[in-house]
Protein backbone atom coordinates (compact mmCIF):
# COMPACT_ATOMS: atom_id res chain seq x y z
CA UNK A 1 0.00 0.00 0.00
CA UNK A 2 1.27 3.48 -0.85
CA UNK A 3 1.73 5.96 1.95
CA UNK A 4 -0.86 8.37 0.53
CA UNK A 5 -3.61 5.74 0.20
CA UNK A 6 -6.44 5.84 2.68
CA UNK A 7 -8.04 2.56 3.84
CA UNK A 8 -11.59 2.31 2.56
CA UNK A 9 -14.61 0.04 2.24
CA UNK A 10 -16.37 -0.41 -1.09
CA UNK A 11 -20.05 -1.34 -1.20
CA UNK A 12 -22.01 -2.10 -4.36
CA UNK A 13 -25.79 -2.47 -4.58
CA UNK A 14 -28.85 -1.75 -6.68
CA UNK A 15 -31.52 0.62 -5.42
CA UNK A 16 -34.51 2.65 -6.56
CA UNK A 17 -34.36 6.39 -7.25
CA UNK A 18 -36.97 8.09 -5.07
CA UNK A 19 -38.06 11.70 -4.43
CA UNK A 20 -38.39 13.00 -0.89
CA UNK A 21 -40.75 15.95 -0.64
CA UNK A 22 -39.57 17.19 2.74
CA UNK A 23 -38.60 20.78 3.58
CA UNK A 24 -35.74 20.43 1.08
CA UNK A 25 -37.00 18.27 -1.81
CA UNK A 26 -34.29 15.98 -3.12
CA UNK A 27 -33.72 12.75 -5.01
CA UNK A 28 -32.23 9.74 -3.25
CA UNK A 29 -31.38 6.12 -3.90
CA UNK A 30 -32.99 3.93 -1.27
CA UNK A 31 -30.14 1.74 -0.01
CA UNK A 32 -31.11 -1.95 0.44
CA UNK A 33 -31.22 -3.39 3.95
CA UNK A 34 -28.13 -5.63 3.63
CA UNK A 35 -25.97 -2.69 2.47
CA UNK A 36 -27.43 -0.56 5.30
CA UNK A 37 -26.28 -3.14 7.85
CA UNK A 38 -22.76 -3.00 6.43
CA UNK A 39 -22.76 0.81 6.53
CA UNK A 40 -24.18 0.81 10.05
CA UNK A 41 -21.23 -1.29 11.21
CA UNK A 42 -18.66 1.28 10.09
CA UNK A 43 -20.68 4.47 10.60
CA UNK A 44 -19.33 5.11 14.14
CA UNK A 45 -15.80 5.23 12.67
CA UNK A 46 -16.56 7.83 10.01
CA UNK A 47 -19.73 9.79 10.89
CA UNK A 48 -19.16 13.47 11.57
CA UNK A 49 -22.51 14.23 13.18
CA UNK A 50 -26.23 13.44 13.07
CA UNK A 51 -25.27 9.96 11.86
CA UNK A 52 -24.42 11.10 8.32
CA UNK A 53 -21.70 9.07 6.58
CA UNK A 54 -19.36 10.75 4.05
CA UNK A 55 -18.92 8.71 0.86
CA UNK A 56 -17.67 8.76 -2.69
CA UNK A 57 -20.47 7.55 -4.96
CA UNK A 58 -20.70 6.33 -8.54
CA UNK A 59 -23.69 5.67 -10.78
CA UNK A 60 -22.83 4.80 -14.36
CA UNK A 61 -19.93 7.01 -15.41
CA UNK A 62 -20.69 9.77 -12.90
CA UNK A 63 -18.78 10.07 -9.61
CA UNK A 64 -19.38 12.55 -6.79
CA UNK A 65 -18.80 13.10 -3.07
CA UNK A 66 -21.73 13.30 -0.70
CA UNK A 67 -22.99 12.02 2.65
CA UNK A 68 -25.51 9.27 3.33
CA UNK A 69 -28.56 10.34 5.33
CA UNK A 70 -29.79 8.03 8.10
CA UNK A 71 -33.57 7.58 8.05
CA UNK A 72 -35.74 5.15 10.02
CA UNK A 73 -32.91 2.66 10.58
CA UNK A 74 -31.78 2.80 6.94
CA UNK A 75 -29.63 5.08 4.78
CA UNK A 76 -30.45 7.19 1.73
CA UNK A 77 -27.94 8.27 -0.93
CA UNK A 78 -28.56 11.85 -2.14
CA UNK A 79 -28.42 12.12 -5.94
CA UNK A 80 -27.71 15.59 -7.33
CA UNK A 81 -29.63 16.91 -10.30
CA UNK A 82 -26.36 17.01 -12.27
CA UNK A 83 -25.96 13.24 -11.71
CA UNK A 84 -29.57 12.52 -12.65
CA UNK A 85 -29.22 14.52 -15.87
CA UNK A 86 -25.79 13.07 -16.79
CA UNK A 87 -27.10 9.51 -16.37
CA UNK A 88 -30.62 10.20 -17.74
CA UNK A 89 -32.24 8.93 -14.53
CA UNK A 90 -35.98 9.05 -13.85
CA UNK A 91 -37.94 8.47 -10.65
CA UNK A 92 -38.42 4.76 -10.05
CA UNK A 93 -35.30 3.74 -11.99
CA UNK A 94 -33.32 0.99 -10.30
CA UNK A 95 -29.64 1.88 -10.52
CA UNK A 96 -26.32 0.21 -9.75
CA UNK A 97 -24.36 2.16 -7.15
CA UNK A 98 -20.79 1.92 -5.94
CA UNK A 99 -19.92 3.61 -2.64
CA UNK A 100 -16.45 4.16 -1.22
CA UNK A 101 -16.24 4.97 2.47
CA UNK A 102 -12.82 6.16 3.69
CA UNK A 103 -11.98 4.73 7.09
CA UNK A 104 -9.49 7.48 7.89
CA UNK A 105 -9.38 11.12 6.99
CA UNK A 106 -6.43 12.08 4.74
CA UNK A 107 -3.70 14.17 6.35
CA UNK A 108 -4.69 17.82 6.53
CA UNK A 109 -8.45 17.11 6.34
CA UNK A 110 -10.73 18.94 8.72
CA UNK A 111 -12.33 17.04 11.54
Amino acid sequence: MLFDEVPSVEIEFRGELIHWRGPSPYHFVDIPEDACHEIEGIAPLVSYGWGVVPVGARIGETEWSTSLFPREGRYLLPVRDSVRHAEALELGDVVSVRLVIQLERPLGAAG
